[in-house]
Protein backbone atom coordinates (compact mmCIF):
# COMPACT_ATOMS: atom_id res chain seq x y z
CA UNK A 1 0.00 0.00 0.00
CA UNK A 2 1.57 3.51 -1.16
CA UNK A 3 2.07 5.82 1.57
CA UNK A 4 -0.63 8.56 2.81
CA UNK A 5 -0.22 12.00 1.58
CA UNK A 6 -0.16 13.34 5.36
CA UNK A 7 1.35 11.65 7.55
CA UNK A 8 2.40 14.94 10.20
CA UNK A 9 0.12 14.68 13.04
CA UNK A 10 0.61 18.66 13.18
CA UNK A 11 -0.84 19.32 9.77
CA UNK A 12 -3.39 21.36 8.99
CA UNK A 13 -5.30 18.61 7.32
CA UNK A 14 -8.52 17.57 9.28
CA UNK A 15 -8.25 14.21 11.51
CA UNK A 16 -10.41 12.50 8.84
CA UNK A 17 -9.43 13.51 5.59
CA UNK A 18 -8.67 11.68 2.80
CA UNK A 19 -4.74 12.74 2.71
CA UNK A 20 -4.41 10.93 5.88
CA UNK A 21 -5.16 7.35 4.53
CA UNK A 22 -4.49 7.82 1.03
CA UNK A 23 -1.83 9.08 -1.72
CA UNK A 24 -2.29 12.01 -3.68
CA UNK A 25 -4.22 10.95 -6.60
CA UNK A 26 -6.35 8.48 -4.39
CA UNK A 27 -8.65 11.10 -3.48
CA UNK A 28 -10.72 13.68 -4.91
CA UNK A 29 -10.61 17.63 -3.59
CA UNK A 30 -13.44 19.85 -3.73
CA UNK A 31 -14.02 23.37 -2.91
CA UNK A 32 -16.92 22.50 -0.05
CA UNK A 33 -19.21 19.49 1.00
CA UNK A 34 -21.79 19.54 -0.50
CA UNK A 35 -24.66 16.73 -2.08
CA UNK A 36 -22.38 14.88 -4.62
CA UNK A 37 -20.49 14.03 -1.64
CA UNK A 38 -22.42 13.13 1.44
CA UNK A 39 -21.06 12.43 4.45
CA UNK A 40 -20.93 8.68 5.90
CA UNK A 41 -21.73 8.53 9.53
CA UNK A 42 -20.20 4.83 9.49
CA UNK A 43 -16.99 6.14 9.10
CA UNK A 44 -17.11 9.86 9.21
CA UNK A 45 -15.73 10.46 5.64
CA UNK A 46 -16.85 11.78 2.89
CA UNK A 47 -17.48 9.60 -0.83
CA UNK A 48 -18.47 10.39 -4.24
CA UNK A 49 -20.83 7.64 -5.47
CA UNK A 50 -18.45 5.57 -7.00
CA UNK A 51 -16.95 5.25 -3.54
CA UNK A 52 -13.84 8.09 -4.50
CA UNK A 53 -13.00 9.07 -1.07
CA UNK A 54 -13.17 13.07 -1.03
CA UNK A 55 -11.41 15.97 0.63
CA UNK A 56 -13.57 19.06 1.37
CA UNK A 57 -10.55 21.39 2.37
CA UNK A 58 -8.61 22.07 -0.20
CA UNK A 59 -6.84 25.00 1.69
CA UNK A 60 -5.80 22.51 4.52
CA UNK A 61 -4.56 20.00 2.63
CA UNK A 62 -2.81 22.47 0.01
CA UNK A 63 -3.45 21.03 -2.71
CA UNK A 64 -6.09 22.63 -5.67
CA UNK A 65 -9.66 21.59 -5.87
CA UNK A 66 -9.50 18.63 -8.76
CA UNK A 67 -11.19 15.25 -9.02
CA UNK A 68 -7.65 13.07 -8.95
CA UNK A 69 -8.80 9.85 -8.59
CA UNK A 70 -12.62 9.90 -9.79
CA UNK A 71 -11.81 11.67 -13.22
CA UNK A 72 -7.76 10.99 -13.34
CA UNK A 73 -7.52 15.04 -13.33
CA UNK A 74 -3.48 15.88 -13.08
CA UNK A 75 -2.13 17.43 -10.37
CA UNK A 76 -1.18 20.86 -11.28
CA UNK A 77 -1.08 24.36 -10.11
CA UNK A 78 -1.83 28.09 -11.01
CA UNK A 79 0.38 30.56 -10.01
CA UNK A 80 -0.43 34.26 -11.17
CA UNK A 81 2.27 36.84 -9.99
CA UNK A 82 1.17 40.19 -8.61
CA UNK A 83 2.41 42.76 -10.68
CA UNK A 84 4.15 44.58 -8.19
CA UNK A 85 7.78 43.67 -7.13
CA UNK A 86 7.26 44.47 -3.49
CA UNK A 87 4.21 42.63 -3.08
CA UNK A 88 6.20 39.02 -4.72
CA UNK A 89 7.72 37.61 -1.58
CA UNK A 90 4.74 38.05 0.85
CA UNK A 91 2.94 36.02 -2.02
CA UNK A 92 5.10 33.48 -2.62
CA UNK A 93 6.02 33.06 0.92
CA UNK A 94 1.91 32.21 1.34
CA UNK A 95 2.27 30.06 -1.91
CA UNK A 96 4.97 28.38 -0.88
CA UNK A 97 4.10 27.82 2.45
CA UNK A 98 0.63 26.93 1.72
CA UNK A 99 0.97 24.46 -0.60
CA UNK A 100 1.48 19.97 -0.65
CA UNK A 101 4.90 19.57 -0.48
CA UNK A 102 4.11 17.66 -3.69
CA UNK A 103 3.68 20.43 -5.74
CA UNK A 104 6.94 22.58 -4.08
CA UNK A 105 9.04 21.60 -7.37
CA UNK A 106 6.53 22.78 -9.84
CA UNK A 107 5.95 25.65 -7.87
CA UNK A 108 9.22 27.17 -7.54
CA UNK A 109 9.96 26.08 -11.60
CA UNK A 110 6.90 28.25 -12.20
CA UNK A 111 7.94 30.93 -10.36
CA UNK A 112 11.45 31.61 -11.44
CA UNK A 113 9.89 31.71 -15.36
CA UNK A 114 7.31 33.62 -14.70
CA UNK A 115 9.80 36.41 -12.21
CA UNK A 116 12.40 36.29 -15.09
CA UNK A 117 9.44 36.92 -17.27
CA UNK A 118 7.50 39.57 -15.89
CA UNK A 119 10.75 41.39 -13.46
CA UNK A 120 13.46 40.92 -15.91
CA UNK A 121 15.45 42.95 -13.10
CA UNK A 122 14.75 40.78 -10.20
CA UNK A 123 16.82 37.50 -9.34
CA UNK A 124 14.45 34.62 -9.26
CA UNK A 125 16.53 32.69 -6.32
CA UNK A 126 17.00 35.70 -4.45
CA UNK A 127 12.93 36.28 -4.30
CA UNK A 128 12.69 32.56 -4.19
CA UNK A 129 15.18 32.71 -0.57
CA UNK A 130 13.51 35.58 0.62
CA UNK A 131 10.25 34.14 0.37
CA UNK A 132 11.12 31.00 2.14
CA UNK A 133 13.33 32.58 4.52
Amino acid sequence: MAEPFVHDVLHHACGICPSRRHPVGEFDVLERPTKDCPFNPADGHRYLNDGTPVCVHPEKVGLPVGRYKSENAPLTVELRLPPNPSELVPYLHDVLYGAAPVLLEELIEKASAQIRAQHPGLDPITVLRRALG
